[in-house]
């Protein structure tokens, strides 16, 4: 399930607001809090999107080295993609497709097999990405000590550039095995409803996971392989 519980992080890392913590930065910028709490809204009500996660160096308990794929919560939830990850105590590159709540995997050779739920639990969850309660929305609501950093294009977007620090239980989901609070940051849509665009989790070491969410509410269709 750790692919599983990734996927499902990673849906969780592009949700993020924060509420009921202090915020600091330029008094020219807006409030970090405010951002936080606009942005976990606005990520709550995302119904797909295109997201990538990237494993930077090395975090203790997380088996996903990066997933691109697409997400929707259309159906009871789905995502499908390509990554790379561990399994089974090789370093693969892959093809996933979460629907159902079944795990497939499909290796360089053969088609896609079905991981049984004993497995996909330790693999990863893209799905907790855009789940309010696992996901990003739930990390943007429980980041303490905020502060708007300042301003940035991410992609030709312009953001505002928020820091703080993300408390682990928060991270269960979408970083899974996560042992240590997270020094993050976000880049969150100037206009609109401050919609998350990217969100960076550093660790000691220097490691992090980069999270990053484009074509939101564009139609996914996620189905079972053949």
């Amino acid at each position: 399930m750790i692919l599983r519980r990734t996927l499902l992080a990673a849906m969780a890392l592009g949700a993020a607001i924060v509420t009921g913590c202090s915020s600091g930065g330029d008094a020219s910028l807006p409030d970090a809090g405010a951002l936080l709490k606009d942005s976990a809204t606005a990520a709550g009500g995302i119904t797909s999107t295109h997201f990538t996660l990237k494993v930077n160096g090395t975090v203790p308990g997380l088996s996903v080295h990066s997933l691109d794929g697409d997400l929707t919560k259309a159906n009871g939830g789905g995502a499908k993609g390509t990554g790379t990850l561990e399994l089974m105590g090789q370093v693969v590159d892959a093809q996933f497709v979460l629907v159902n709540g079944s795990l497939y995997i499909k290796g360089p050779t053969g088609g896609f097999q079905r991981i049984p739920a004993v497995l996909s639990s330790s693999i990863y969850d893209p799905s907790a990405i855009l789940d309010p309660q696992r996901g990003i929305p739930k990390v943007l609501s429980s980041v303490q000590g905020p502060k708007t950093a300042g301003k940035e294009d991410v992609d030709g977007t312009p953001t505002y550039r928020v820091t703080g620090t993300v408390p682990k239980d928060a991270l269960a989901a979408l970083v899974p095995g996560v042992s240590s609070d997270a020094n993050a940051t976000f880049w969150l849509r100037q206009d609109g409803g401050h919609l998350p665009v990217k969100a960076s989790l550093g660790y000691q070491g220097g490691a992090s996971v980069d999270v990053t969410l484009s074509d939101v509410d564009k139609p996914v269709t996620v189905t079972a392989p053949a």
